[in-house]
């Protein structure tokens, strides 16, 4: 079964390039099938992690970053895959 573990979180005004940097620097151990990570406006970054797993499997997660660095707690949320499929055009 794959597990997607999604992290997310919001930097200090002006740090959105040291939260993303921070957060491309983590490493997992183990490793997961597949790791992306995006960023977006308001100095937002969200990884997410691809496992071979059960839901309730315990995996390594990204930790939370020092408190100066987001504005808030890291936002985290735990989906199983129900369907997998490719769109042809």
């Amino acid at each position: 079964m794959t597990v997607a573990l999604m992290w997310e979180a919001r930097a200090v005004p002006g740090r959105g390039e040291e939260l993303l940097a921070w957060a491309r620097a983590q490493r997992l151990d183990p490793g997961p099938l597949r790791r992306e990570t995006f960023r977006a406006p308001q100095d937002r970054v969200l990884v997410i992690t691809w496992w071979d797993a059960a839901p309730d499997a315990g995996l390594p997660e990204l930790p939370e970053p020092d408190g100066g660095l987001v504005t808030r707690a890291v936002h985290r949320w735990r989906f199983e895959s129900v369907d997998e499929s490719v769109d042809e055009q």
